[in-house]
């Protein structure tokens, strides 16, 4: 249960203890995180590196596990 004080506001939904991301393994938030890179990339550059949007599967494992912690990072700041 979410330690939030109680609001008629609806749940955060990145709210790791309440939200709809407490379902994700952490590799799904990693995946997440990495998917949004790479729109963003192809969002602003018009032709990125092929290292900057290189498919999850394909990531070092240290980029994959950095792409786990900062959804964390973005869970605990929100939540």
């Amino acid at each position: 249960m979410c330690s939030r004080p109680p609001t008629k506001a609806p749940p955060h939904r990145l709210c790791s203890r309440c939200g709809h991301a407490a379902r994700l393994s952490r590799e799904q938030k990693s995946r997440f995180v990495a998917t949004a890179w790479t729109a963003q990339m192809f969002k602003h550059f018009e032709d990125p590196k092929p290292g900057y949007v290189a498919d999850w599967p394909d990531l070092p494992e240290w980029q994959q596990e950095t792409d786990a912690d900062i959804f964390r990072a973005v869970e605990d700041a929100v939540g």
